[in-house]
């Protein structure tokens, strides 16, 4: 599958960089730009649009009421946050707001790249430097609960494969670690929101970590 690529941040030297770091990927077919949630919104509703790379302090509409709006326009669309921001609120509302990984800045292209690949491939991913905001949210001793709130019925297999979701690991990933099928993961990720009733892999794993299912 061709994939399309929105870079949303209003710094036009960031924006270059972004753009020729994205050339490189062979993966990558389209490169769209703007310097606005608006026009990027926009892009999005007039063009086929894979994945975003949204930064969070853009003039009018921030990053997260954007990255919100587009999730409702199109919830299939992969986001990723790109912010020198790392503050616990920005954090969490861009996760609630449906974003799929946050990334810092200063994170390097090539990785940064890979990340892209990962979440087009359906896994989540945070950046080390904030992680532990996520983990303190899902964990926080306040929402622990000592047991499940209910008996989901999630198989061994499924139960490890959640635990893989925590960790970050894509389906392609887990496939290779389980030597299985990339079909049979699909069928047993698929599974496991479905018994979990969340809608996608982020809400699966913050749920796994807060009750402790894994």
């Amino acid at each position: 599958m061709e994939t399309n690529i929105l870079i949303i941040e209003d710094h036009e030297l960031t924006r270059f960089g972004l753009k020729t770091a994205f050339e490189t990927a062979d993966f990558i077919n389209r490169i769209y730009e703007a310097d606005s949630a608006e026009k990027g919104i926009e892009i999005v509703e007039q063009n086929d649009v894979n994945i975003i790379i949204m930064d969070l302090g853009l003039p009018g509409m921030n990053g997260i009421e954007a990255t919100k709006k587009i999730k409702e326009l199109k919830k299939d669309i992969k986001i990723v946050i790109l912010t020198s921001h790392n503050d616990e609120q920005e954090v969490l509302g861009s996760l609630k707001a449906g974003a799929n990984a946050y990334c810092s800045k200063e994170i390097n292209p090539k990785r940064l790249i890979q990340v892209i690949q990962s979440v087009i491939d359906g896994a989540a991913w945070f950046d080390p430097a904030i992680s532990h905001v996520v983990l303190q949210a899902a964990t926080n001793t306040n929402n622990i609960v000592s047991q499940p709130e209910k008996d989901y019925g999630l198989t061994s297999r499924e139960t490890q494969i959640l635990k893989l979701i925590t960790e970050g690991y894509s389906n392609n990933e887990i496939a290779g670690e389980l030597f299985v099928s990339i079909n049979t993961t699909k069928a047993h990720v698929a599974s496991i929101l479905q018994k979990l009733e969340v809608d996608d892999r982020l809400q699966a794993a913050l749920k796994a970590l807060k009750e402790r299912l894994v």
